[in-house]
């Protein structure tokens, strides 16, 4: 069995993860529209190893505040999944969901409570659409947690991930997704699977040997 280095992963392996990208992206655009009663685009331009220390900045700012939905995976992988979104534009997706507007929007104005839980039920659709399509293209058990939400600096989001990371690098798997309908959002997945688990992946995306 070939051994791991993340620093030389082949591009097909981007591709693929793009692929995979593009396809629960799709399904997830399908869900958004039927709760937001809205036509929703997604697509999946950037799959990339990123450096912890660039993660921030690849995000428009290391102090920018974001909405961070986050849930652990188990099953054939093991790690974490982070979906990431511009506090502005989950602003506006949690008003359209309400029915309210964001063109008030102050930066820094919290969450209410309601609005939380719209916005965690947002990102779980969002990230169960992607792990969904990783699962059925790889037929891979991917089970995951219940989800939990944090609205911080972006700095200080990503270093739940970073700290579980960092017993295999300090890169880690950056994807990008554009989503719009009448205004277009960017938001970002950062992927952390164990390091057996890239290998288990690459195996089943038939990537590695």
């Amino acid at each position: 069995m070939a051994e791991l280095d993340l620093n030389n992963v082949d591009a097909m392996y981007y591709d693929v993860l793009r692929e995979i990208g593009n396809i629960g992206a799709g399904n997830a655009a399908t869900a958004l529209a039927t709760m937001l009663n809205t036509k929703v685009d997604m697509t999946v331009p950037k799959v990339a190893l990123v450096e912890f220390s660039e993660m921030g900045e690849t995000m428009g700012g290391e102090e920018q505040i974001m909405a961070g939905i986050y849930l652990s995976i188990s099953g054939d992988i093991t790690g974490s999944i982070m979906f990431l979104l511009e506090e502005k534009s989950a602003h506006e997706l949690v008003g359209k969901l309400m029915g309210t507007t964001a063109d008030d929007f102050v930066e820094g104005q919290p969450f209410s409570e309601i609005e939380q839980s719209a916005l965690s039920e947002i990102g779980n659709i969002i990230v169960g659409s992607y792990l969904n399509s990783l699962s059925m293209l790889t037929n891979l058990k991917i089970i995951e947690s219940v989800p939990s939400l944090a609205v911080d600096m972006a700095e200080a989001l990503l270093s739940v991930p970073a700290i579980e990371f960092g017993m295999v690098g300090d890169q880690m798997l950056l994807i990008q997704t554009s989503f719009s309908e009448d205004t277009e959002l960017n938001g970002y997945f950062v992927l952390v699977p164990d390091l057996p688990s890239y290998g288990t992946l690459l195996r089943a995306l038939g990537v590695m040997q």
